[in-house]
């Protein structure tokens, strides 16, 4: 016989837990970011392909310890030819955006890379198009180009401007826009609904993978030819440790909350990172910076505004339908806040 359960939380006990599981999340996102620019622009470790193989091995050894060790969550019944086609090109997508993000920490400031991931909505929604998964509408292209805009007046405005550093940023993004859509695409709308755990399960070997051959051949003899590298192996280790951490953070925020208190908490994250960037990097930020981020934030959550919008007509409007046929079935609309993990 099941234990009644306790009395309902109160309306002040659910806020304190919704804040505390919102500043978990944030300060192991805000944690895994400063960390990474710490170990490739300051430790001397300057191996952005190195450091993104060595995260996919520790998630990949974790998580199949998990799953086949200690049976902490089930497997999936894919076979191989549904992993090679469904699970092996996001893997792909996802080492092309980790290596291309961690190799901007070389170049660009935290500050000026968290303003860029304003842009994010733009381009999932450009690619969302493309895939025939969103609707085209004047205003929410009208959204996207002021999103755009405010981006390149921080751009303008940045002080440590480096091309190499905007171009790999810029096309991580766009690799981590098609990531995301495809996620839906091959996994979801198949059946494949995945947790955390699963996830880094799957998708961790693959990405692993894809990351083996530029490692070998990119920045391995280069490792091998640094007489002066010293690896600090307990802040590696460290380092995956918290990687790790991010992704249960994510799966505890978004199950015991929503996705748009994720997403107010990311608006406050990106803030803090900003200004926490420039006292513990010395990063300068200008006037420029400031105005075209805010200009770009603004206009991030007026998309996302106009997204639960739509989202709750949805719901309301499926109400109504199943209402006249006398039963209600609930069916997850299309429409998803933007949310950024770190």
């Amino acid at each position: 016989m099941s234990k009644p359960d306790g009395p309902p939380l109160t309306a002040w006990q659910q806020a304190a837990k919704a804040y505390f599981y919102v500043t978990i999340w944030m300060a192991i996102s805000m944690s895994v970011i400063l960390f990474n620019k710490y170990i490739l622009a300051y430790s001397g470790f300057r191996y952005p392909i190195a450091l993104t193989l060595w995260h996919m091995v520790f998630c990949t050894s974790v998580s199949s310890f998990l799953v086949r060790g200690i049976g902490a969550t089930k497997r999936l019944h894919m076979p191989r030819k549904e992993y090679v086609n469904r699970v092996v090109p996001i893997g792909a997508l996802y080492a092309a955006s980790l290596w291309l993000s961690n190799s901007a920490y070389l170049h660009l400031s935290v500050s000026f890379i968290q303003m860029t991931k304003a842009l994010m909505p733009g381009l999932v929604y450009v690619v969302g198009v493309g895939l025939g998964m969103e609707k085209l509408t004047k205003l929410t292209s009208v959204n996207m180009v002021i999103i755009a805009v405010g981006v390149a007046i921080a751009a303008y405005g940045e002080i440590d401007f480096v091309w190499l550093g905007v171009v790999e940023q810029l096309s991580a993004l766009v690799f981590e826009a098609v990531r995301l859509m495809l996620v839906q695409v091959l996994i979801t709308r198949q059946g494949y609904a995945m947790n955390p755990i699963q996830s880094l399960y799957y998708v961790s070997p693959a990405c692993g993978v894809c990351l083996l051959l530029p490692f070998i051949f990119v920045e391995l003899p280069e490792i091998l030819a640094d007489t002066t590298l010293q690896i600090d192996y307990p802040m590696l280790l460290l380092n995956a440790l918290t990687a790790f951490a991010l992704n249960l953070a994510v799966f505890l925020l978004i199950g015991k909350t929503s996705a748009l208190t994720m997403n107010i908490a990311g608006v406050i994250k990106d803030w803090v990172l900003i200004f926490a960037s420039q006292h513990l990097f010395g990063n300068k930020v200008s006037f420029l910076n400031y105005a075209g981020y805010v200009i770009a934030f603004l206009s991030v959550g007026m998309y996302n505004v106009n997204k639960l919008r739509a989202a709750k007509r949805a719901e309301k409007a499926n109400i109504a339908a199943q209402g006249n046929k006398g039963t209600f079935v609930f069916t997850k609309s299309k429409h998803t806040l933007f949310t950024d993990p770190l």
